[in-house]
């Protein structure tokens, strides 16, 4: 039976990747498949990994209809069997419910790639409703770090080297200029996060001459069991 499934992390964290081979493993056993992507970094209509590795993807605007674009793929005689999903967290609620639909109606499988929280730690509509009606929720197995060596848990937006915690939801990084600077993304532990330590600030810390070693706001790694 086909399912809807929503691979979810941070940043940094392989979901793009992930989603690339996916799509390579169902070319390469002969399935035909759509891949889909919203605001990524590399620009429009591409689904990019920060490893390097791209392909050609349908960009999904707000008032793309995806159970009229499967429709219309079959009735062109282009059969869908599976949909590469990324950014999904950029969806549309109403149109994470129609990959539903195109998953119980049509027997498609849907994997779906999305961070699930945005820079205010608010969830994103479209990964909300993702964790709603997902038949599975997947973390990947990659872990993003903290720049203190941690689990990264949270993504921090930053603005010409400051994390702010307010501002519109969507604004995309790396590329492109906000309207008050330079926009970047930085993955961190929660302590970090809520201590707004980014790794620019940890470095402009301990740069301070009023700063001794012991005093950085380090978080002590986990002791790993004996034997390990």
């Amino acid at each position: 039976m086909a399912e809807l499934v929503f691979f979810s992390g941070t940043m940094d964290c392989g979901k793009s990747t992930l989603a690339l081979q996916m799509d390579h493993n169902h070319r390469a056993r002969g399935r035909q498949g759509l891949v889909l992507t919203k605001h990524d970094r590399a620009g429009e209509a591409v689904l990019s990994s920060r490893l390097g590795l791209s392909r050609e993807a349908l960009e999904v605007g707000d008032e793309l209809d995806l159970w009229d674009l499967v429709v219309e793929q079959a009735t062109h005689g282009r059969p869908v069997q599976y949909l590469i999903c990324d950014e999904a967290q950029f969806y549309t609620a109403r149109q994470v419910e129609q990959l539903a639909r195109i998953v119980d109606e049509m027997d498609i499988d849907v994997y779906a790639f999305g961070i699930m929280a945005d820079f205010r730690t608010e969830l994103f509509p479209g990964s909300r409703r993702l964790v709603e009606l997902a038949d599975r929720l997947q973390v990947p197995q990659v872990e993003a770090l903290c720049w203190c060596g941690r689990r990264a848990t949270h993504n921090a937006r930053v603005v010409d080297g400051h994390m702010v915690v307010e501002g519109a939801q969507v604004v995309v990084g790396d590329t492109t200029s906000g309207p008050t600077g330079e926009v970047e993304y930085e993955v961190l532990c929660r302590r970090h996060y809520m201590r707004r330590m980014t790794s620019h600030a940890a470095r402009a810390q301990a740069a301070s001459p009023e700063v001794l070693p012991f005093d950085l706001d380090l978080c002590p790694l986990p002791i790993p069991p004996r034997g390990a």
